[in-house]
This record gives structure tokens, sequence and C-alpha cells, in this order.
């Protein structure tokens, strides 16, 4: 069955070639005020985050009073006029060793704190990005690879953990020490403070060359990490493996998996390496530094200036107080600039806009509507990206069904007959015209309430990697096993579950691999039974399987869509001879209508496909 203009080309090297050439030139995504909507995601534990800065202000406080009681252990303890002062180096020793101790106390909470604050703000992310993505519309995955998704829930989220976890922290704790510090080193010398600080412009301008260095190969990571992820979802499925060895392709996808991993190796090596020069710049400057404290502090003495031992120990020791929390936030620095540009892949996703979404007056369909009512009314269909100059997918269609009917749409592939059941639950919107559902536009009902009415069956049968009591219960969670045996036995599946060593807990493998197509289908029309709905939608329910499986589906699907309005896309006419009503499509339009014995003696196109059958 086509899905028209909207459904993707097969995979061809071009294509692949494409993907992996954007990866290579991906640029972050410009997400306007992207610091502001950061600081939002911490809004709900704002109490939480309160009480950590407490303790950070308190701990970076308490750092630099180890080196004030430096200076006072030199001048007052160690080398004071007369000699050692054993009772006042004592106390000054105690204190220090509490200093210390009630620090790592506090550290060891802030931690704690951070740790459980990033790391409930990243699965909070997770989780709205998840939900997000679920309300996005169908048309949003048939054009975006499985494995792009996962990378941006998987890889992009937890790319930003560490940024979520220590950020708050480190900004505030190095920012409050840096001050302090400078302010202790300009209370020790002025003199000395200026040769201590003199380079830190400097530092700062190259801090930032290298930052934008680093996000935009960060950006070609995590790219490249999308690239991957989607090579293994693809290749390492079920059918994707299936697919590969039953056309001796398997070297090549090893081939092509190995080329986007040297890639990766390549770009986590130049993250790796992005900014060494300029830490090791840093480095140097950090050690350079007191030597050049000392040099000063010689000439300072020689000039008459009042600056003690204790003096010179107590500053280089604060400088490096100074230097390391200026070093730490050059690094927070850089690692935001990284991680601002995942944070901005994973809010471009944030700020997709479904196409299809509830208005706000949307109405709920009720047990007394006319449920099982549908109606197309001019309906014209084009699939998004489609050219407006192309024929449309569906034109001028009309028809109507009441509840309980039997209706078959028939006709060529390509025609238009899965897009025609596509727009019944609104999994795409019309272009032109309008679909009604219970004498309701389907736009002005709840996508919820009209999904709860329509129960689908597709030839491409989808179960989970799951037991069978846990595929069936899908459709309805509260259902009992009794309710469930009671749809297994309608879809004339349940002598066969019961045959299984394990019955209903037997897992399917993934998409329901362990299961033969017949018994994959009768499990799906059990899960359709079990919910119950009003309309049920058969999409070549039948087309893939062989006589036997054929019957005995066929003999399911007749009983559960007794009593309920049937709508069935078919390819063999010979399933649909006994519809109320079929439609003939072709070209996008219905051509002719009628039953079987009436459209067959018209001798129209239902009639000339009816004879290539039989030929057949």
């Amino acid at each position: 069955m086509s899905m028209g203009h909207g459904r993707p080309g097969a995979r061809g090297v071009a294509s692949r070639d494409s993907d992996a050439q954007r990866a290579a030139n991906a640029e972050a995504p410009k997400i306007e005020h992207l610091l502001r909507r950061i600081a939002r995601l911490f809004a709900p534990h704002r109490w939480i985050l309160t009480l950590t800065i407490a303790l950070v202000l308190i701990d970076a406080g308490l750092t630099v009073l180890p080196p004030l009681l430096t200076r006072q252990a030199f001048d007052r303890g160690l080398f004071p006029r007369g000699g050692p002062d054993l009772p006042v180096l004592t106390e000054i020793v105690v204190l220090m060793v509490l200093v210390w101790v009630l620090s790592a106390g506090l550290g060891i909470w802030q931690t704690y704190l951070t740790s459980t604050v990033g790391n409930k703000v990243m699965g909070a992310m997770r989780v709205d990005l998840f939900r997000h993505l679920q309300s996005m519309e169908l048309g949003f995955f048939t054009r975006t690879k499985t494995g792009i998704i996962q990378s941006r829930l998987a890889n992009d989220v937890g790319g930003v953990a560490g940024v979520l976890s220590n950020t708050v922290s480190s900004v505030i704790g190095n920012v409050v020490t840096v001050l302090a510090a400078f302010t202790a080193m300009l209370l020790l010398s002025w003199q000395l403070t200026v040769i201590a600080v003199i380079l830190l412009p400097a530092l700062a301008f190259a801090q930032r060359r290298v930052g934008r260095l680093r996000a935009r190969i960060a950006t070609k990571t995590q790219e490249s990490l999308s690239e991957m992820t989607a090579i293994t979802q693809e290749t390492l499925s079920v059918s994707g493996v299936l697919l590969a060895k039953s056309f001796g392709q398997a070297e090549a996808e090893n081939a092509r998996y190995a080329a986007e991993n040297q890639n990766q190796i390549r770009l986590q090596v130049r993250q790796s390496m992005s900014g060494q020069g300029f830490f090791a710049f840093v480095q140097i400057f950090l050690s350079v530094v007191p030597a050049l404290v000392y040099l000063l502090s010689a000439f300072l003495i020689q000039g008459g200036a009042d600056i003690t031992p204790g003096t010179i120990v107590a500053f280089t020791t604060v400088q490096a107080r100074l230097m390391w929390p200026l070093l730490g936030l050059m690094r927070v620095a850089l690692d935001l600039q990284t991680s601002g540009a995942l944070f901005a892949r994973i809010f471009e996703y944030f700020d997709l806009v479904p196409a299809i979404k509830d208005k706000p007056n949307a109405a709920t369909l009720s047990p007394d509507d006319p449920l099982g009512a549908i109606e197309f009314r001019s309906v014209e269909f084009r699939y998004p990206g489609a050219p407006e100059t192309s024929r449309p997918t569906l034109d001028d269609v009309s028809f109507r069904i009441e509840p309980g009917q039997f209706v078959a749409f028939v006709g060529p592939s390509g025609a238009g007959k899965t897009t025609i059941s596509y727009l019944i639950p609104r999994l795409y919107d019309v272009t032109g015209g309008s679909v009604l559902f219970a004498g309701r536009d389907v736009r002005d009902l709840r996508q919820e309430s009209l999904l709860e009415q329509i129960g689908i069956v597709s030839q491409e049968t989808y179960l989970f990697h799951a037991t069978i009591r846990e595929n069936l219960r899908y459709a309805r969670p509260d259902a009992t096993d009794e309710e469930i045996a009671h749809a297994a036995e309608l879809a004339n599946i349940a002598e066969t579950i019961e045959s299984f060593p394990d019955g209903y807990d037997t897992v399917v493998g993934e998409r329901g691999y362990r299961l033969s197509g017949g018994e994959k289908q009768r499990v799906a029309i059990a899960r359709v039974i079990l919910k119950n709905p009003a309309v049920l939608v058969l999409d070549e329910a039948t087309s893939a399987l062989d006589s036997v499986s054929e019957r005995a589906v066929q003999a399911a699907l007749d009983t559960a869509s007794r009593g309920r309005t049937t709508i069935a896309i078919a390819h063999r006419l010979s399933t649909v001879a006994e519809a109320d009503v079929i439609h003939v499509v072709e070209h996008g339009r219905i051509a002719e209508s009628g039953t079987a014995a009436e459209l067959f003696q018209q001798g129209g196109l239902y009639a000339r496909l009816a004879a290539q059958q039989s030929a057949a």
C-alpha cells in the first residue's frame, strides 16, 4: 500500500552519504533565551537550590580562613620574637583542622543535594521530551529516523547531566571563593596582588575562543552519535538483520558502522584535545606566579615594605585559592558553551509544534452519539512536503458510511486507499474539505476521544517484545484474565496460545517474530476485540498470509467486525465480496461505488481487477 507523497523512499547510498555530510557540517541550532530556559528547569527545586547555595557560600568562606590562619601560625606561633609559642600554635592548628573538617562535611552534603537536583532535572527533561514527542503527528515519525530520536533522548540529555548536577554549586562556590581570596590578597599586599592577576583578561579572552570551538565540535559529535544510533536501530533489529543477510549486505553494513565509528573517534579526540593548549598555558601561569611573587617580595622588602615570611606563605596559599577557582570557572564556562550546543538540540525538539492538536474547546464523544457514522465531504489531501503543483493524493473524495455498515475500498496500489483510513482517526489532517465522525468534524473532537472509538488491524502487525498477555492487555490495561481469554477465543487464537508451554505468558519476541504471520494477526485482532471500538479499520489485514492462515484470520475478522462499523482496505477482492458497499479508488478519486454484483455488471475498473485476479 502506498502512502503517497509522504512515504519515504528506499534507503540508498546517496541518502546515507547526505546524512553523514549533514552530520559533518552540523551547527548547533539557534535557540532564543537559551540560558533563561535552562534556568527555568531548576524552578521546581528552588528550595533545595537555596539550601545548596547557602552551603556553598559557607564552604567558600571557610576555604579562605586556612591561609589567613597559616599567616598567624607562622608569625605568632612559629617565628614570633622570643621563639615558638606552642600554646598559640596549638590553638591555631586545632582551629585549622576544625575548619577543614567542617568544610569537608559541608562539601559532602552539598554534593548530595546538587547530584539529587541535577538528576531530577535531567529525568524530568527526558520524560517531558518523551511526552512531547508522543504528541507529534505521524508525519514527523515518517520523515525522522527512529535512531536519531532515540539519540536526542539518550545521548543529548545524558550529555548535559554533569552541567545540570555541578554548574550551580561550581559557579557560586568558585565566584565566592575568588572574591574572598581576592579580598584577602589585597589585605595581605596589594602590590603582590597585581602580579597575580595581571594576565587574567588575556585568559578570559582565550577561554571564549576555545569555548566556541568546543561547542562546534560537541554538536558534530552528537550528530555523529545520532547517526550511529540510527544505524544500530536499523540494522540490528530483527528486520534489519534479516534484510542484510538475505541480500548479502552484512559486510556493507559493518563498513558503514565502522566508517561512522571512525568519524566518532576523530571527533572525540578533537573534543578531548580542544583547549588543551589553553589549559597548559593556564597551568604554566599558575606555576610561575608563586615564583614571581617570591621575586617581587624580595624587591619590596629591599625597598622597605613590611612583608613577613608569614605574609609571603599566606599570600601564595591564597593566590592558589584564587587561581584554582578561576580555573574552575573557566572550565565551567567551557562546559556551558559545549553543553549549550546540546541544550539547543534538546530545546529544538521541545520547540516542535504538533501539526495535529486539539482545539481549546474540542468535544468529547459520548455513547449516545452515532459512533459508527463516518462521512467524507469533498476531501482533498496532500502529504506534508508534497509540491503544490503535484497531483493530490486524494481529490474531491465524498462518501458516507452508516453505523454498522461493512464498507470496502479497493483499487490499484497507490490509489489512496490507505490514506483514506489515515484521515478517519486523524493521523493526518485534510488539506481541503472535511471528515465527519458521528456527525462532527474530526478536527472539533478530542483526539483521545476519537481514537478510543477506532480499532486498526494493519498488514504490518506490531507486537511488543513481551508476553501475549501483556500485548493483549495493551488495549485495556484493566482487562481481567477472563476477558483476555474471551477475546482470544473470539479471534480464533485461544487454542493456539494454550498449546504453548507458557500459554498467555509466552514471550513473542521483537515485533512478534516467534509467532507465525497468521498467529500475529489473530493476536492483533484479539487486542482490537478487547478494546471494543465502534469502528474497525482493516488495512490489508490478510494480504501477506498464505491461504490457510488467511482463512483463519478471515474468520477472526468476521467475528471482530460483527455489530460494528467495518472499513476494509483490500487488494484481494474475494475478501470483501460480502461488503455492503465497495468504493473503487483510482488516482485519488472514487471511481465507482456499489455492491460486488453491481460493480461487476458495470464492467468498469472493478470488473477488470476481478478478471485479472481470476486469471492469476
